[in-house]
């Protein structure tokens, strides 16, 4: 079973798979070739091999220049950090409705700092007994 892939990079010679589907440097589809041969194709065009989609059949590999590689991978950093935070944190704070004054003025400083650090703030008030 070949390993999956999650980062971006240069694959180098470490190619599982037999067939690939090659595309050019420009983007223009080479069509399938054995392993051996977009290996040859790299190493005459001074080029890397990198895999784009591998759960195509068969698994479609770019072939691209170093500087290519790392535009491709600055442009992937920059979509990732733009793209909303999946896990948002959420705080919870609850304190009766006898609570002292100088005890409220303490959690409503941490709720502050809770709030200035973008986390969502749920504040629950029990009734005193």
């Amino acid at each position: 079973e070949p390993k999956t892939k999650a980062a971006f990079g240069s694959v180098g010679r470490r190619i599982p798979y037999r067939i690939l589907h090659v595309i050019n440097q420009d983007g223009e589809s080479l069509g399938n070739m054995h392993r051996a041969e977009a290996l040859k194709l790299m190493d005459q065009h001074d080029l890397k091999l990198v895999l784009l989609r591998e759960n195509a059949e068969p698994p479609v590999y770019r072939l691209m220049t170093g500087q290519q590689i790392h535009e491709e991978q600055l442009r992937r950093a920059e979509k990732k950090k733009a793209s909303p935070k999946t896990g948002m944190v959420q705080k919870e704070l609850s304190f009766s409705s006898a609570i002292a004054k100088n005890d409220l003025e303490t959690k409503t400083k941490q709720i502050a700092q809770w709030i200035e650090k973008k986390y969502h703030v749920k504040v629950t008030i029990r009734q005193a007994k």
